[in-house]
C-alpha cells in the first residue's frame, strides 16, 4: 500500500480543467473591465464608476448608452457563438467546423436580409424568427450532405459543403442589398458583425433564444461524448445518437439564429475557441461547453476593444477584428498533422 504522502491528490488533466475555468473567468471578469473602461473617449476609473452607479453627464450617457449594452451584446453573443462551435464540431466529428464555415451564420444573414427586403421587417424582435428559419435550413442542408452516402457524416465533406453553402448565401445576400439600396444602407454595418448601437431592449428580445440554448448544450454535452466516437460505439454504449444530433442542431439554430440577428454574422469565434479549450481540458463536451461559454466573451470582447482602437478615427466592427485573427489560425490549424482530437 503506497504512503499516502506520496499520492498525487489532484488528477494531471483534472487539475487543468480547474485552472482553465478559473482562468475563463479571471479573463471574463478583465475583458469586461476593458470593455466598459476603453474606448475613443478616455474616461476615468471615476467616470466609469459613476456612470455605473447612474450618474448623470457624459460620461455617464457613454457608459449607459453605449458600453454597457455593447459589454452585455458580447457576453451573450460571445458565449453563443463558441457553445455552438463547440456542438457543431462534436455533433459533425470535424475539427475544423464552426458556424461561419458550415454556413448557418450565412443562413441567418441571408434569411435576415430577406425578412428586411421583402416582409418590411425593421428590428431583431421581427427579424429574429428569420435568422433561425436560414440558420436551421443552412445546418440540415450542409449536415444531410455531408452525411450523405453509407459512411455517415464525413469531416471533408461537411466542411466543403460548408464553404460552398456559405459562398452562395453570402452571393444573394451581397446580391438583395445592392440592388435595394434601402436595405444596404439598413443593415451596412449589420452585415460587418458589430457589437455598437445595440440597446438593452434589442438584448432582452435575444436573451432568452440564447439561454434556452444554452440549456439545451448542457443537456446534450454527455451524449456527444459518445457521438465523438462512432456511431457504431454510441449505440454500443447505449446512447442516443439521432437524440443527441437532433438537440444539438436545434440549440446550434437558437444560439446562432439570435447571436445573428443581434449583431450580424460574426465568424471564427466559433472555430478558434473550442480547439483552444479543448486543448486545455481533454476532448469531454461537457468541460469543452463550460469552458467555451467563459472564453467566447473574451475573445468577442477583446476583439471589440481592439475594434476601437486600432484606427485614429471611427472603428472596426469586431466581426472584421475576429476575421483577421481567425483566417490565420485556420490556416495554422489545416497545416497541423494532428489537430486537437475531438
Amino acid at each position: 500500500m503506497s504512503d499516502p504522502a506520496t499520492r498525487p491528490t489532484v488528477r494531471p488533466l483534472a487539475a487543468r480543467r480547474l485552472a482553465a475555468a478559473l482562468l475563463g473567468v479571471g479573463a471574463l471578469l478583465l475583458a469586461v473591465a476593458l470593455s466598459l473602461g476603453v474606448g475613443s473617449k478616455g474616461l476615468s476609473l471615476g467616470e466609469v464608476m459613476d456612470g455605473l452607479w447612474g450618474a448623470g453627464g457624459e460620461a455617464g450617457s457613454i457608459m449607459r448608452e453605449q458600453r454597457v449594452p455593447r459589454t452585455i451584446a458580447g457576453i451573450v453573443v460571445g458565449a453563443a457563438l463558441a457553445v455552438a462551435g463547440a456542438l457543431i464540431q462534436a455533433f459533425t466529428r470535424n475539427p475544423l467546423a464552426d458556424p461561419g464555415i458550415l454556413g448557418v451564420n450565412s443562413g441567418a444573414a441571408f434569411a435576415i436580409v430577406v425578412g428586411v427586403a421583402f416582409f418590411g421587417q425593421t428590428s431583431p424582435s421581427g427579424y429574429i424568427w428569420f435568422s433561425f428559419a436560414g440558420a436551421i435550413a443552412a445546418t440540415v442542408l450542409v449536415v444531410a450532405i455531408g452525411a450523405a452516402g453509407r459512411r455517415g457524416p464525413d469531416p471533408l465533406r461537411l466542411t466543403l459543403a460548408g464553404v460552398a453553402m456559405g459562398a452562395v448565401l453570402s452571393g444573394f445576400t451581397a446580391s438583395i442589398s445592392l440592388l435595394l439600396p434601402s436595405v444596404f444602407d439598413r443593415l451596412r454595418y449589420w452585415g460587418a458583425g458589430t457589437l455598437a448601437g445595440r440597446d438593452l431592449d434589442l438584448i432582452a428580445d435575444v436573451v432568452p433564444f440564447v439561454v434556452v440554448g444554452l440549456v439545451l448544450a448542457v443537456l446534450v454535452a454527455r451524449p456527444l461524448n459518445a457521438v465523438a466516437l462512432g456511431d457504431d460505439v454510441a449505440a454500443a454504449l447505449g446512447a442516443r445518437t439521432t437524440l443527441a444530433r437532433s438537440g444539438s442542431i436545434v440549440a446550434v439554430t437558437l444560439l446562432c439564429g439570435a447571436a445573428t440577428a443581434l449583431t450580424g454574422p460574426i465568424a471564427f469565434v466559433g472555430l478558434m475557441v473550442p480547439h483552444a479549450v479543448r486543448w486545455f481540458v481533454g476532448p469531454d463536451q461537457r468541460w469543452i461547453v463550460a469552458v467555451s461559454l467563459l472564453a467566447g466573451p473574451v475573445l468577442l470582447l477583446v476583439a471589440d476593444v481592439t475594434g476601437r482602437l486600432v484606427l485614429p478615427s471611427g472603428e472596426l466592427p469586431a466581426g472584421i477584428v475576429t476575421a483577421f485573427i481567425g483566417a490565420p489560425v485556420l490556416i495554422m490549424l489545416v497545416r497541423r498533422r494532428k489537430v486537437s482530437g475531438l
